[in-house]
């Protein structure tokens, strides 16, 4: 007991009452995060009960992600501006989810690749990382939708099968394809085979956008601004693709 009739805990048996190790509590200490009240005249830390409190603070920060050094500041400023910061904190978490999120369609893809086409092997932990570094490299196209045309993307998003994703991006690669092979020709927009690729690309178009004006004025937008996107995203069409699917579709009947 101490001059108040306070008792006191030796490192050991404070870890074992609060549930953490004899080495954080050291460690701790180290940090300047939780010093001992006291030390016994054979030099043993010695722990009052109140130092529960503190502890269970830098327990709870710890585990939703806080760094030690952030726990530090956070504790020295008596949790001041502790909003702002477990915001930062939950905007930091809720970014990490995303990623996991992205890392498990683009696995989802990968299997489903696997149960279809049986192409196991290395190969496709190559194509893994290929679809999350894509997916990652696609923040920057929320510059060109509003926040409501965002929201309204991750809802439809989440409610795609990996198999219907699929589906979409060979439907694209084909359809591309064949406008460019339009374009060679020569073919005139207006035609009825110019005219079957634009309701094609049209379909496509809404497949993305579930006719959504909000998500439509932003798509718009960012290939407009195709000239300006980033080095490392490459356009999936040139301007004479962009031209002629224009031209067809300014040509097309009011009943298509």
């Amino acid at each position: 007991m101490n001059q108040a009739g306070e008792k006191l805990f030796k490192a050991r048996e404070f870890a074992r009452l609060t549930g953490v190790t004899v080495r954080a509590l050291h460690h701790y200490d180290r940090l300047g995060l939780l010093k001992p009240s006291r030390y016994s005249a054979s030099g043993y830390r010695l722990y009052r009960e109140s130092d529960v409190a503190r502890l269970e603070q830098i327990v709870a920060l710890k585990f939703i992600g806080f760094s030690l050094k952030q726990i530090k500041d956070i504790l020295k400023n008596g949790g001041g501006d502790l909003s702002s910061t477990l915001r930062r904190q939950r905007e930091a978490i809720e970014e990490k989810r995303k990623r996991l999120q992205q890392a498990v369609k683009a696995i989802q893809r990968a299997e489903y690749v696997i149960a279809v086409k049986g192409q196991p092997g290395w190969e496709l932990f190559t194509k893994i990382i290929e679809v999350i570094n894509m997916q990652n490299d696609m923040d920057w196209t929320k510059k060109y939708y509003s926040e409501e045309a965002q929201r309204a993307i991750e809802q439809r998003a989440a409610t795609f099968a990996p198999e219907v994703i699929e589906q979409a991006q060979n439907d694209w690669a084909t359809l591309i394809k064949e406008v460019e092979a339009a374009v060679a020709a020569n073919e005139n927009p207006s035609s009825d085979k110019a005219q079957a690729l634009a309701a094609r690309w049209s379909e496509l178009v809404k497949g993305f956008t579930g006719g959504n004006p909000e998500i439509q004025k932003g798509l718009n937008q960012m290939y407009a601004d195709r000239n300006n996107w980033p080095a490392s995203m490459p356009r999936p069409f040139g301007d004479d693709v962009q031209a002629f699917i224009a031209a067809a579709m300014k040509c097309q009947k009011p009943d298509r």
